[in-house]
């Protein structure tokens, strides 16, 4: 089966085939196999229909990039984008979106009638500690007439999903593997000392390292020799740096991705190559595009946005990427990578979401990474995703994946390789846990006993499901046992292995009891949480606290006391907007502001917003969702400054940074439009109140806030 001139895999030509036929579909295969076609081509299908049909994706980034393609294959015209930050082309058939505002639709009951497929890209995310709850719901919500096109190139335990799945829509779900991908991988150590070598030459390499090391050690009791006059030397292990290992792989290896653990090092890295670098990495041929794309930019984004400094970085062919950089330093960044003009790029884990740019060869700085805590080992679906960037299809015979590894990290390493080398990505666990929002929409729009059968649908219970039916045969063999030895049920025995065996019973049959109900009971917990705030009464009226809760989605708790207290009332919107980013928004590490204290226009306000992040309420809702809530009130004036019409550039001038974290400041903003927006929403019946914040809206959305990056 050919496909827009392409000529299908069989995995791509049997999902397609199921397309046709009315069924919904589950695609599990290898970064860079083709898996996105499969979405593509239900797209095409629902467009010849002339019906609607909805592409979801957990990151901004790759929803701009698919209405950014869907625009040149069906025309503008044809094409929305919907994700909180902007609303482009709304009532398009053909809608890019996040997948929370998916669920917003379907929670309100929003017209879907002529919806014949929604896509949901990276469909694992629903084992996401903070977003997975909304992948389930949307499962849960849509209506069984619905196809749905879930793709993943990690979601190992695909056929219980696809088991839970066909339970939940009523309809068979079909799932399409594919094991092996089209561009072969493998898998490197590199270091100063022994290059780039297979895994298993590795332990030998370090053994005759460790046997060195030992042999420069003094003996016991010998003291170590010191120069005259001086202390002794203490010795330090020798790392390799990126600079070396860009020695090692110039040339045969480019272009590659180099995966770092934070922005900084992503910045301070590129930066350093280049230093090092002679001339430009590109080839002669390719120059002067280069330089046309550049002074292109330079013409359109001007000094203040790509300074000379990153013109002759992405001059020689080197660049970095992550979260925090500006959007349009990053559409630029995305865009020469994709034209094949950069040869290294320096990136945190933000080019391992679905975006699809592949490299020649990825490069990994370490097998650890930050997970909001601590530094903590890359599990193995991480490893993959950063992995399967490696070998471009068409272009490459194989794909090269390099592991920087230093002598003195291997024994702490060692077991970890060896399950990114031979283990299964982990299955995909349920994270349901509803928010407090959906519990009272959920509550107003459907009913108490219509909540407990979409709850009981969820995957959580599904899997507790599978556990009490397991737990309910283990207490039945062991009844079993105890009868066969004269025990009858509610005797207890005189023997003491007997009476142990009674109690392992009375154990199973509580967990069975528990395990039946837990999914309901924590809703149950939500619900009467709500009930002693007084946001809702006990026969699930709606009070104050709920009307507003009905509309807040983001910091739920904390933006609605913060609304019954009555703080915003009678505050510029200005000020206003600055709390809201305050709410939103966070500062990362290493940023220096050049003022600790807040101005007195903006200090009562924070004091008294202060009160009620501490206050009891917003701790028990933190406790109740293992959610940290956020405040930080330095980004008052930050936003107060961008409501006020200062650019980006002015607003540099509040602090300084060793790391760009522009693009963390503007997704701070878009995050507080959205809740000015929802603030807007929660003030219907307050007229003056939500005029006031749909102006908010307006006047914040301008210059880097409205750029599709």
């Amino acid at each position: 089966m050919d496909y827009r001139g392409l000529t299908l895999d069989p995995f791509q030509e049997q999902a397609i085939t199921w397309l046709r036929d009315g069924r919904s579909v589950l695609v599990c295969a290898p970064t860079g196999t083709g898996k996105t076609l499969v979405a593509d081509a239900v797209v095409d299908l629902a467009l010849e229909e002339g019906r609607q049909v909805i592409y979801t994706a957990p990151v901004k980034a790759l929803s701009n990039q698919k209405f950014r393609d869907y625009c040149r294959l069906h025309g503008e015209q044809n094409v929305g984008l919907v994700t909180g930050d902007l609303v482009i082309r709304r009532d398009a058939p053909c809608l890019v979106m996040t997948t929370e505002i998916l669920r917003n639709m379907l929670l309100v009951h929003e017209d879907l009638s002529d919806l014949k497929a929604v896509v949901l890209d990276e469909i694992h995310f629903l084992d996401d500690r903070e977003r997975g709850t909304v992948w389930e719901e949307v499962l849960i919500y849509l209506s069984p007439d619905v196809q749905v096109v879930g793709l993943s190139a990690t979601l190992s335990n695909v056929e219980e999903f696809a088991e839970w799945l066909s339970t939940v829509r009523g309809k068979r779900v079909e799932v399409v593997e594919e094991h092996t991908r089209a561009v072969p991988l493998s898998i490197k150590l590199a270091n100063w000392d022994c290059g780039v070598v297979d895994p298993d030459q590795f332990p030998a390499w370090h053994k005759r390292w460790k046997k060195k090391e030992q042999g420069n050690r003094p003996a016991r009791g010998q003291k170590r020799q010191r120069s005259r006059g001086r202390a002794p030397v203490r010795q330090r292990h020798r790392y390799t740096s990126h600079v070396e290992l860009y020695r090692m792989l110039r040339e045969q290896h480019m272009p590659y991705l180099y995966f770092v653990p934070s922005r900084k090092l992503a910045e301070l890295a590129a930066r350093r190559l280049g230093e090092n670098v002679r001339g430009s990495l590109v080839p002669q041929a390719d120059q002067e595009r280069l330089d046309k794309h550049l002074s292109d930019a330079f013409d359109r984004l001007g000094y203040a946005v790509l300074d000379p400094d990153l013109v002759s970085l992405y001059r020689r062919g080197i660049g970095f990427h992550h979260a925090g950089l500006h959007v349009q330093l990053k559409a630029l960044v995305e865009d020469l990578y994709e034209r094949k003009l950069l040869q290294v790029l320096y990136t945190t884990t933000t080019f391992a979401l679905g975006i699809n740019m592949p490299a020649r060869t990825v490069v990994m700085d370490g097998l650890v990474e930050f997970n909001g805590h601590s530094m903590m080992p890359l599990s193995i679906r991480q490893f993959m995703q950063k992995a399967g960037r490696a070998g471009r299809r068409g272009m490459d015979d194989h794909g090269t994946v390099i592991v920087r590894m230093d002598y003195p990290d291997w024994p702490k390493l060692e077991a970890e390789m060896r399950r990114y080398l031979h283990g299964q990505s982990e299955p995909v666990r349920s994270t349901f846990n509803l928010s407090l929002n959906s519990v009272v929409n959920l509550l107003q729009q459907r009913g108490r006993d219509h909540c407990r059968a979409i709850v009981e649908k969820s995957f959580l219970a599904f899997r507790q499901g599978k556990d009490t039916r397991h737990l309910v045969q283990q207490s039945q063999g062991l009844q079993g046992q105890l009868s066969s030895m004269g025990v009858e049920p509610g005797a207890w025995p005189k023997s003491p292995k007997l009476q142990r065996k009674v109690k392992d019973l009375k154990k199973l049959k509580k967990r069975i009891k528990l395990g039946g109900v837990k999914v309901w009971r924590d809703f149950e917990r939500r619900r009467q949480f709500l009930v002693d705030l007084g946001y809702l009464g006990e026969d699930d009226s709606l009070k104050a606290g709920g009307k507003v809760l009905q509309h807040i989605q983001i910091q739920e708790v904390f933006t609605t006391e913060i609304v019954l207290a009555g703080v915003l009332e009678g505050q510029p919107p200005a000020t206003l907007f600055g709390l809201l980013c305050a709410m939103t928004g966070r500062l990362p590490k290493g940023v220096h502001l050049y003022t600790h204290r807040l101005p007195p226009r903006l200090r009562g306000l924070a004091v008294a917003c202060d009160e009620i992040r501490q206050s009891e309420p917003v701790g028990k809702s933190e406790a109740l969702l293992g959610l940290e809530v956020n405040w930080c009130p330095p980004l008052m004036a930050f936003g107060e400054a961008w409501y006020n019409g200062d650019t980006l550039e002015q607003i540099y001038e509040l602090y300084s940074s060793e790391t760009d974290i522009s693009g963390g400041l503007i997704s701070g903003f878009r995050r507080a439009k959205d809740l000015a927006g929802q603030l807007r929403e929660a003030h219907g019946e307050h007229e003056q109140m939500a005029t006031m914040f749909r102006k908010m809206v307006k006047t914040v959305s301008r210059d880097e806030v409205e750029v599709v990056a």
